[in-house]
């Protein structure tokens, strides 16, 4: 593999990108454990938030809520099923498995958010296809 100024800029801003945000620079296992629970935690408080300002605002749609907490339910099912399957082996990935468990699960989270945010924020107006999410 060639690295060019892009490639290695890349990766050092990634780099510290997951240093800045995991507090990893001469932090122990456990503190960089800690922080990125904190972070999923922060992460899953947005997502119910979220969710709980849908439930509000489309509270005379019966039917939609119905149906949005039962894929809600059928979301956190299979969060779980897809962190048990990136680390199927609970227990055997060391010292770095809550960290690691908890950045995966605050990526999932705030793609859910972001996906959620859709019934809040709207789309334009004349999408045919918008079905239950208000326009703009």
């Amino acid at each position: 593999m060639q690295c060019n100024k892009n490639t290695i800029a890349g990766i050092l801003t990634s780099m510290m990108i997951f240093f800045t945000n995991y507090g990893a620079w001469a932090q122990s296992q456990t503190a960089m454990n800690m922080n990125a629970g904190s972070a999923y935690e922060k992460a899953d408080k947005e997502l119910n938030a979220v969710y709980r300002k849908i439930l509000k605002e489309y509270a005379a749609q019966p039917q939609f809520i119905k149906k949005l907490k039962v894929a809600q339910r059928l979301w956190i099912q299979l969060r779980d099923a897809e962190l048990a399957a990136k680390y199927p082996e609970r227990g055997s990935y060391g010292s770095v498995a809550p960290m690691c468990e908890s950045i995966y699960l605050e990526t999932l989270t705030k793609e859910r958010t972001k996906f959620l945010r859709v019934w809040l924020t709207g789309i334009p107006e004349g999408d045919v296809c918008a079905g239950s999410v208000k326009s703009k």
